[in-house]
C-alpha cells in the first residue's frame, strides 16, 4: 500500500469515530432533554387530574346535599 492509501483510511476512520461520537453525543443530549419535556407534562397532566377529581368530589357532594336540602323545603312548606 502506498503512503496515501495509509494516510485516506487513518483519516477516514478517524472521521467516521469523530461523527459517530458527535451524533451520539447530540442524541444522548436530545434523550435527555425529552426526558425532562416529558416528566414536566407528566407533573402539569397529574395536577389537572388531581385538580378535576377535586371538582368531581365536589360535585358529588352536592348531588349528596341537594336532595336532603330539597327534602327540607317541602317539609317547611307543607308546615306553612
Amino acid at each position: 500500500m502506498t503512503e496515501a492509501i495509509v494516510v485516506a483510511l487513518i483519516t477516514g476512520a478517524v472521521t467516521a469515530l469523530c461523527t459517530w461520537m458527535t451524533v451520539r453525543s447530540g442524541n444522548e443530549k436530545l434523550l435527555m432533554e425529552m426526558k425532562a419535556e416529558i416528566q414536566t407534562q407528566q407533573a402539569v397532566q397529574d395536577e389537572k387530574i388531581a385538580e378535576l377529581t377535586r371538582e368531581v368530589r365536589k360535585h358529588n357532594e352536592f348531588a349528596v346535599r341537594v336532595p336532603v336540602i330539597e327534602e327540607r323545603l317541602r317539609t317547611l312548606s307543607k308546615t306553612v
